[in-house]
Protein backbone atom coordinates (compact mmCIF):
# COMPACT_ATOMS: atom_id res chain seq x y z
CA UNK A 1 0.00 0.00 0.00
CA UNK A 2 1.25 3.74 -1.02
CA UNK A 3 1.41 5.93 2.16
CA UNK A 4 2.21 9.21 0.22
CA UNK A 5 5.43 11.23 -1.05
CA UNK A 6 8.29 10.36 1.06
CA UNK A 7 11.16 11.35 -1.42
CA UNK A 8 12.30 12.55 -4.97
CA UNK A 9 15.56 12.27 -5.69
CA UNK A 10 17.66 14.38 -8.29
CA UNK A 11 20.25 12.95 -10.36
CA UNK A 12 23.47 15.47 -9.57
CA UNK A 13 26.15 14.66 -11.83
CA UNK A 14 28.37 17.41 -9.59
CA UNK A 15 27.08 16.69 -6.21
CA UNK A 16 29.18 19.59 -4.60
CA UNK A 17 27.39 22.14 -7.19
CA UNK A 18 23.65 20.83 -6.58
CA UNK A 19 24.30 20.58 -2.60
CA UNK A 20 24.95 24.36 -2.79
CA UNK A 21 22.67 25.53 -5.22
CA UNK A 22 19.39 23.05 -3.49
CA UNK A 23 20.92 24.60 -0.55
CA UNK A 24 20.18 28.22 -1.71
CA UNK A 25 16.58 27.06 -3.04
CA UNK A 26 15.49 25.16 0.32
CA UNK A 27 17.38 27.56 2.63
CA UNK A 28 18.40 24.69 4.74
CA UNK A 29 21.33 22.66 4.21
CA UNK A 30 21.13 19.05 3.88
CA UNK A 31 20.52 16.53 7.06
CA UNK A 32 22.03 13.63 5.37
CA UNK A 33 25.49 14.61 4.16
CA UNK A 34 27.56 12.10 1.97
CA UNK A 35 29.56 11.31 -1.10
CA UNK A 36 27.05 9.01 -2.15
CA UNK A 37 23.74 10.46 -1.33
CA UNK A 38 22.90 14.19 -0.08
CA UNK A 39 18.86 14.06 1.82
CA UNK A 40 17.21 17.08 2.63
CA UNK A 41 14.40 17.05 5.00
CA UNK A 42 11.57 19.53 3.06
CA UNK A 43 8.32 19.69 4.81
CA UNK A 44 8.24 16.27 6.01
CA UNK A 45 9.34 15.23 3.38
CA UNK A 46 12.61 14.69 1.41
CA UNK A 47 14.63 16.14 -1.80
CA UNK A 48 17.67 13.81 -2.55
CA UNK A 49 20.34 14.26 -4.76
CA UNK A 50 22.29 11.56 -6.50
CA UNK A 51 25.66 12.04 -8.03
CA UNK A 52 25.86 8.69 -10.72
CA UNK A 53 22.43 9.19 -11.80
CA UNK A 54 21.43 10.77 -15.62
CA UNK A 55 19.52 14.38 -15.73
CA UNK A 56 16.42 14.78 -17.47
CA UNK A 57 13.07 16.75 -17.72
CA UNK A 58 10.61 13.71 -18.69
CA UNK A 59 9.51 11.02 -16.44
CA UNK A 60 7.83 11.16 -12.98
CA UNK A 61 7.05 15.33 -12.04
CA UNK A 62 6.92 15.46 -8.74
CA UNK A 63 5.15 19.01 -7.27
CA UNK A 64 6.87 20.92 -4.32
CA UNK A 65 4.20 22.78 -2.64
CA UNK A 66 4.95 26.63 -2.53
CA UNK A 67 2.65 29.45 -0.84
CA UNK A 68 3.28 31.76 -3.76
CA UNK A 69 3.82 30.35 -7.30
CA UNK A 70 4.38 33.45 -8.62
CA UNK A 71 7.40 34.33 -6.83
CA UNK A 72 8.58 31.12 -5.99
CA UNK A 73 8.69 30.62 -10.01
CA UNK A 74 10.71 34.35 -10.04
CA UNK A 75 13.18 33.36 -7.23
CA UNK A 76 13.88 29.93 -9.22
CA UNK A 77 14.63 31.81 -12.12
CA UNK A 78 16.82 34.33 -10.51
CA UNK A 79 18.74 31.65 -9.52
CA UNK A 80 19.73 30.37 -12.41
CA UNK A 81 16.83 27.77 -13.28
CA UNK A 82 15.76 28.13 -16.80
CA UNK A 83 11.83 28.53 -17.08
CA UNK A 84 9.93 25.04 -18.46
CA UNK A 85 6.15 26.31 -17.58
CA UNK A 86 4.97 29.36 -16.24
CA UNK A 87 2.96 29.89 -13.51
CA UNK A 88 -0.62 29.20 -14.38
CA UNK A 89 -3.95 28.10 -12.83
CA UNK A 90 -5.40 25.14 -13.00
CA UNK A 91 -8.88 25.37 -11.30
CA UNK A 92 -9.96 25.87 -7.92
CA UNK A 93 -6.68 28.31 -7.41
CA UNK A 94 -4.38 25.43 -7.72
CA UNK A 95 -1.38 27.15 -9.39
CA UNK A 96 1.32 24.81 -10.98
CA UNK A 97 4.64 25.50 -12.58
CA UNK A 98 8.37 23.86 -13.28
CA UNK A 99 12.08 24.83 -14.66
CA UNK A 100 14.70 22.87 -14.64
CA UNK A 101 17.23 23.35 -12.56
CA UNK A 102 20.85 24.00 -13.67
CA UNK A 103 21.79 20.87 -13.75
CA UNK A 104 19.29 19.29 -16.17
CA UNK A 105 16.56 18.45 -14.21
CA UNK A 106 12.84 19.35 -14.17
CA UNK A 107 11.45 21.35 -11.12
CA UNK A 108 7.80 21.31 -10.31
CA UNK A 109 6.06 23.39 -7.69
CA UNK A 110 2.63 23.67 -6.78
CA UNK A 111 0.71 26.35 -5.07
CA UNK A 112 -2.57 24.36 -3.33
CA UNK A 113 -5.16 26.33 -1.04
CA UNK A 114 -6.80 23.12 -0.67
CA UNK A 115 -3.91 21.05 0.41
CA UNK A 116 -4.21 20.28 4.62
CA UNK A 117 -0.54 19.87 6.19
CA UNK A 118 -2.07 17.76 9.01
CA UNK A 119 -3.39 14.54 6.23
CA UNK A 120 0.54 13.86 5.93
CA UNK A 121 1.24 10.70 7.58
Amino acid sequence: MILGLRTVIYPAPDLSKAKQWYSEVLGVQPYFDQPFYVGFAVGGFELGLLPDAKPGITGPQPLWGVADAEQAYARLLSLGAIGLEPVKDVGENIKVAAVQDPFGNRLGIIENPHFDPAEVR
